[in-house]
């Protein structure tokens, strides 16, 4: 019997085609992201939290979009990012005009609160923009109940939100398609597009140009100058991504999305709107890499709390809130095309061993910047205690696969361990540099082979590009032979075309077998630069930092051939890799912390 077999045979909204993934732009506020298509459709969106429900899911094959297009259907697309922010301004060329519309999810944030912000202007000629809003809580199952028009703002219940419209009063409400009109606009008019969606309380006037002007404020005082670093437009586009995608709680999802597929039709399809500790590490040190910014604050506090909390129980991800990932489960819908729809995610009960010396990597980089608080201290003393305990244990690696004596994990641990050790007091620093070397001579032991190449695993001989990140990291040591020997053979075996991927799957051709993996890239030119050769580690990242869209957002991976992203997006470590990149490789005098 077809699996999907029970699942519908239509998507739910068949006036939203899915378009490849490369070509949609995110909008972020940081406690829940939208994702708006080339047509000027936002076809995913959950409300209030990033791991909510979705109101609109067209995306996925569900019900419910927000779209402001061109009546003229003979129109060319294209859009930009405002520099620092994701304020994201899309842009169509008819015939006869040109069209432009600017959305943002408003800013400042509320957590039970979200403003979608959308202004539409014409540059040249006259212009009839379509408007549907069309909201389908709980994936597309609910309807919106009890429309009503209060003075010149629609009100409704959207699930157990409530929704108001400003901005379209002239347009109609349908219980079939929702609500629908037309705005017509002539050269240098422009025309505000206003909705919330909050769980209730007051109800503040929808003031667009007030709400404007905050979220470029609010943009201006989160995103640091990057004009000093390499690809300063990247650099901050890739630090304005992860404030978009990081809480005010601290926790940064992964991604905004879920269930876009890292390969068609084979079941790789995840739920990423959580905060995975390891993905909060490598962010909070590429932002550390740059200054001791906000960001890196949040990472340090977000990743105490859940330490503190969970101890050695510490789950790889979370609520954006620290709460647990609910257990994975499956959507009766169609599905982005080879997809399958799911949410929650399975990989938050595993162990993890890397995750542990990531955060303390951090704490370390913490205290250069006299950034350890107390709390955070603490924090120390309950990973050490967890690695003691713990780092012979087999675990699920940074790849989250079978449990194993992974040697990525085991390298991640001593390089946190010494860092802290290098920072904290003598008797802390003691105990954190004798566990340090009884960890990496058990280590070199088993995974180390003759002729000074790591292993995978203790029972895997094969290329790893899981081992760059230690290497870029600081271990082992800078003059450590294993080190090149290492990273040649990893190049050998499992770069092509100037892209990097993960490990090889036998019998089937690294392309065949998943994307490139994106991440693997750019650490691969962390850890070239930190042998010596600056000119290769920018020949590794000028080609990783290729592989975005039009957007300039990246994905997990990236089909080398068809020159498409896959996975969900856009995905955070990514774009933290490209941070530290940026910051790393245009000052010869800079170090990892």
């Amino acid at each position: 019997m077809d699996a999907r077999a029970d699942k519908q045979a239509e998507p739910a909204s068949g006036l939203c085609p899915p378009w490849v993934l490369r070509d949609y732009a995110v909008l972020a506020d940081g406690e829940r992201g939208a994702v708006v298509d080339p047509e000027g459709r936002i076809v995913w969106l959950s409300a209030p939290r990033w791991h909510s429900d979705a109101v609109f899911s067209a995306l996925i094959g569900g019900g419910g979009y927000f779209g402001v297009e061109p009546e003229d259907r003979w129109h060319v697309w294209g859009g930009y990012y405002e520099d620092g922010t994701l304020i994201r301004v899309s842009r169509w060329v008819t015939a006869d005009c040109v069209i432009e519309c600017r959305d943002a999810l408003a800013m400042p944030a509320s957590v039970d609160r979200l403003v979608l912000l959308r202004r539409m202007r014409v540059e040249r000629g006259q212009a009839r923009v379509r408007l549907v809003l069309d909201p389908r809580p709980g994936f597309g199952a609910d309807r919106v109940r009890d429309p009503r028009l209060e003075g010149d703002v629609w009100a409704a219940r959207a699930g157990g939100l409530r929704l108001r419209v400003a901005g379209a009063h002239q347009a109609a409400w349908s219980p079939e398609s929702g609500l629908r009109g037309d705005i017509r606009l002539r050269k240098g008019e422009s025309h505000d597009l206003v909705l919330e969606l909050s769980e209730g309380g007051d109800a503040p006037r929808l003031d667009p140009g007030r709400l404007w002007k905050e979220t470029e404020e609010a943009w201006q005082r989160a995103v640091p100058d990057c004009s000093g670093l390499a690809a300063p437009r990247d650099a901050r586009h890739a630090y304005a991504v992860l404030r978009g995608l990081t809480s005010s709680s601290g926790g940064m999802v992964a991604a905004a999305t879920t269930s876009l597929p890292e390969r068609a039709n084979t079941g790789r399809s995840y739920d990423y709107r959580f905060a995975w500790i390891r993905d909060q590490c490598y962010a909070g040190l590429a932002v550390a890499a740059h200054g001791p910014h906000e960001l890196f604050d949040t990472a340090v506090r977000f990743t105490t709390g859940r330490i503190l909390t969970d101890g050695e129980g510490l789950r790889p991800a979370y609520t954006v809130d620290g709460g647990p990932v609910p257990d994975q489960r499956g959507l009766p819908l169609i599905g982005y095309p080879g997809g399958s729809d799911r949410i929650g995610n399975q990989a938050a009960a595993q162990f993890q061993l890397d995750t542990f010396g990531e955060a303390l990597q951090l704490f370390a980089a913490a205290a250069h910047h006299d950034r350890l608080t107390p709390e955070a201290e603490r924090a120390v003393t309950v990973a050490v205690d967890a690695v003691e305990r713990n780092w012979t244990r087999p675990d699920a690696g940074l790849w989250e696969l079978d449990e194993r004596w992974w040697t990525q994990s085991r390298l991640s641990v001593v390089c946190g361990l010494r860092r802290v050790a290098a920072v904290l007091p003598r008797r802390t620093a003691e105990r954190c540099s004798g566990l340090a070397e009884a960890v990496f001579a058990e280590t070199r032991r088993r995974c180390l082979r003759t002729d000074g190449r790591w292993r995978r695993a203790t029972d895997d001989d094969g290329p790893e590009a899981a081992l760059l990140t230690p290497l870029a990291r600081g271990c082992p040591s800078a003059d450590d032979p294993s080190n090149a020997v290492t990273r040649r053979f990893i190049e050998d075996r499992l770069a092509e075309d100037g892209y990097l991927y993960r490990f090889e799957r036998p019998g089937i051709p690294l392309g065949e077998a998943e994307g490139a993996f994106l991440l693997c890239g750019f650490t691969m030119a962390l850890a070239t630069d930190r042998l010596g050769d600056r000119a290769g580690a920018l020949r590794w990242f000028e080609r990783t930092r290729t592989a975005c869209g039009p957007s300039g957002l990246f994905a997990e991976e990236y089909d080398v051939r068809q020159r498409q992203l896959r996975g969900n997006l856009p995905q955070a470590f990514v774009h933290a890799l490209l941070l530290e990149c940026a910051v790393r490789l245009n000052d010869a005098s800079t170090l990892p912390l």
